[in-house]
């Protein structure tokens, strides 16, 4: 069987479960349009996540645990972007916030330049720790009060700065520069580092973009969440009271509840189609250019390449700016999606360890198997619940109700995701070590 035959029938299984899922209420499928559609939106966001990743690992080799905090960086990136102003926000503390934030740059710029200039010896410690506490005094005297008094307005729906007030869409590309600029200050540090050093400092980082997402209310409004974000389709209960919509759901006989949310999903699964396909489209024809076998070269042996001439930090450093600045679009999207900005949510469980399941499945350095896996992995961790509860529910057919192991059983059903996840990736690391779509 031809590799491109192979390719189709894939996609062509994955498309068939979707169906399933909206058509057909058998086993562990729902018959519902509404979940069907909701698994290929988080999908096909999930997709984009591992085409990024696949560009670090696959292209690369690069081993990047903070995908996490990408992707919470393009969520902020939708608040910061298309949230209107905080009335008040910035007479009461914005600009002394900047003013904080600027300083402390400095101060971090004069350290540096200490460091540089001044000889090694005692005096340079002086004048260095002298920089950072006085640097530090000054940032923290200008910059508590600001937030105390941004936070301070209407803490309960506010209490943040707010955003610029633009079109949410243009929030995408703008989570995507967001996360690459950050992707560039920790890769200008971090990517000299060996793999599995880099692998911890990425994680670490990712930790701690997530802690201050969660902590810093007049940026994010903390746990507290930003609820009501805008979006590029209408909200479903402004269709519901819409007549002409009402009455046009009417003549398709369908509940203008049920046509509202259709309508929504839909959109938004041709918005996320378009993204994904100029992504990949963009993807595939790096791998294809001489930058991208540059790249492959470089992570298929660095010394070789080193010796031919390739300036391989400067390389690696490219290759982890873009990847991550595709989790920023995809975390930016995913935000969109959910309409609200949930900094508890993000784990690495789900977003670090799920998407390496995905490129790893799907096949490392292909595209398209990192589509493919994106696609099927969300799926199954989705669906694995209802999968594990019919299966224990067979298992204990002749079981009471109350047959307190019964009981344990189904209560734990939720765990079966984690060792089918498990499971799947020992079978493929077994049966087809390169994945579904090996690179070719």
């Amino acid at each position: 069987m031809s590799e491109t035959v192979k390719t189709s029938l894939l996609f062509l299984f994955v498309g068939v479960l979707i169906l399933l899922e909206g058509s057909t209420n058998f086993l562990f499928f729902s018959g519902s349009w509404n979940s069907a559609l909701v698994i290929l939106n988080m999908g096909l966001v999930s997709a984009i996540m591992a085409i990024g990743v696949n560009l670090q690992w696959g292209f690369a080799g690069l081993f990047n645990v903070g995908i996490m905090g990408f992707v919470a960086l393009g969520g902020l990136a939708v608040v910061l972007v298309s949230t209107t102003p905080t009335p008040g926000a910035w007479s009461q503390g914005g600009v002394g916030i900047i003013m904080a934030l600027s300083m402390g740059a400095m101060t971090l710029v004069a350290a540096v330049a200490t460091m540089r200039m001044m000889p090694a010896g005692k005096l340079r410690i002086a004048v260095l720790l002298a920089v950072l506490i006085l640097g530090f005094v000054v940032y923290r005297a200008i910059f508590d009060p600001a937030v105390a008094g941004v936070e301070a307005i209407n803490p309960a729906l506010e209490g943040n700065l707010g955003g610029l007030g633009l079109p949410v869409l243009l929030a995408w590309p703008a989570g995507g520069l967001l996360a690459a600029g950050v992707a560039w200050l920790i890769g200008k540090t971090a990517l000299g580092l060996r793999s599995d050093y880099l692998a911890i400092a990425t994680l670490g980082i990712a930790e701690i973009i997530i802690s201050v997402l969660k902590n810093e209310d007049w940026l994010s409004r903390g746990v507290k969440n930003v609820v009501g974000l805008p979006r590029p389709l209408p909200y479903e209960v402004d269709l519901q009271n819409d007549a002409a919509f009402v009455a046009k759901a009417a003549d398709y006989g369908l509940d203008p509840v049920l046509a509202s949310t259709l309508y929504v999903k839909l959109g938004y699964s041709l918005l996320f189609t378009v993204v994904l396909l100029a992504l990949l489209w963009m993807a595939q024809m790096a791998l294809k250019s001489p930058w991208g076998r540059m790249m492959r070269a470089i992570r298929d042996n660095e010394v070789a390449a080193e010796a031919m001439g390739k300036d391989v930090t400067r390389r690696h450093l490219q290759i982890f700016i873009l990847g991550s600045a595709i989790c920023g679009i995809a975390g930016a999207m995913m935000t969109t999606l959910d309409s609200q900005l949930t900094p508890g949510t993000y784990n690495p469980l789900r977003f670090t360890f799920l998407i390496w399941v995905m490129v790893i499945v799907g096949g490392s350095g292909n595209n398209f198997g990192a589509v493919l896996g994106g696609l099927l992995i969300w799926f199954l961790w989705i669906k694995v619940e209802p999968m594990g509860i019919l299966l224990i529910e067979t298992l204990t057919a002749g079981m009471a109700d109350t047959n307190a192991l019964k009981v344990h059983l189904l209560e734990s059903a939720s765990h079966m995701r984690l060792l089918t996840m498990g499971l799947i990736l020992l079978l493929v690391l077994r049966f087809s070590p390169r994945g579904l779509i090996p690179e070719r």
